[in-house]
């Protein structure tokens, strides 16, 4: 086992690095596992257009290459790896990554969430060509087009309605011939005139990867099987959010979706483990809100250091 550090960042993201850049300015010497796909969700958006200071836009990896440069600039240290487990059981506490065994005094966890796809390739390779994870982030840019959206939740009932604020007109694909949202978002999405549903119907294949752009959607009926061609400018995906908690099973608490319960700002369960962005957020989830609460996690992390003595 190495050292006992005084913070361990668990992830990394607009949530992550904040948390590493207030941290490091802390002299806390913060140590960072950032997974070996670093960066977060904004690595598959291609424009970010509503984090300030960029009144031009950023791509959302060069966002994250800049996050990333200004932590280190003041002294965190960056490993491109996975936590493989933790033990937050009693301090110092302890994290795998690759065989090897680290130790803090107090940690801090930012490693997101992931939204939920539909599981097509085609889906993938168009990700950010006119498919979205987040209608609040990619909205703007849809301005007068014809999109589609699906999920039969809250979710995708108040992604819908968002749209509308752009597109010409959305239609609203369900599996079924029902919704899962509550009444009042039903009553909201059914009220406006710019959105249609989508019955009984699921998508199979996204058009046209070839092309890097949307073209249209192959759709299956559930009921009777037949497949048709639909053309469309976009296609939203409002599945819901998976929050990466997997390895705190058992160490820190969740809510019933899996989201880290936090009280007074970032502090977890576990007296001395903080945690910051999408992974207890499952309201804003956005880079601006991560940000905040990197911010957040540092600074509680920093007094709870100094209240116990350990820095």
């Amino acid at each position: 086992m190495s050292d006992v550090r005084n913070v361990i960042i668990i992830g990394s993201g607009p949530a992550g690095y904040t948390a590493g850049i207030y941290t490091a300015r802390a002299n806390l010497k913060p140590l960072m596992f950032e997974g070996i796909q670093p960066g977060g969700q904004l690595m598959i958006t291609t424009d970010v257009e509503n984090y300030p200071g960029f009144p031009e836009g950023v791509e959302g990896p060069h966002l994250m290459e800049l996050f990333k440069k200004q932590a280190e600039r003041f002294g965190t240290e960056t490993m491109t790896q996975n936590v493989d487990k933790v033990d937050f059981s009693k301090r110092p506490f302890r994290v795998w990554s690759e065989g090897k065994e680290y130790a803090a005094q107090t940690i801090i966890v930012a490693t997101g969430a992931t939204a939920k796809l539909i599981g097509l390739e085609s889906e993938q390779k168009l990700m950010g060509y006119g498919v979205s994870a987040c209608a609040t982030c990619d909205g703007f840019f849809f301005k007068d087009k014809d999109v589609c959206i699906v999920g039969g939740g809250d979710t995708a009932m108040e992604e819908a309605n968002f749209l509308t604020r752009f597109a010409k007109k959305v239609h609203v694909i369900h599996r079924r011939s029902e919704l899962r949202a509550s009444k009042i978002m039903q009553q909201r999405a059914m009220a406006n005139p710019k959105i249609d549903f989508i019955w009984n119907t699921e998508v199979i294949e996204v058009l046209d990867p070839a092309k890097k752009s949307i073209e249209a959607l192959r759709l299956r009926d559930t009921v009777t099987g037949a497949v048709t061609v639909r053309p469309t400018e976009g296609l939203f995906v409002a599945i819901g959010h998976q929050p990466n908690t997997k390895i705190f099973e058992g160490q820190l608490a969740t809510n019933d979706v899996g989201y880290l319960v936090t009280t007074q700002t970032t502090r977890t369960s576990v007296d001395g483990v903080f945690a910051c962005g999408d992974v207890m957020d499952p309201v804003w989830r956005q880079a601006i809100t991560a940000a905040g609460t990197g911010c957040a996690a540092a600074i509680d992390a920093e007094r709870w250091l100094e209240a116990h003595g350990d820095h």
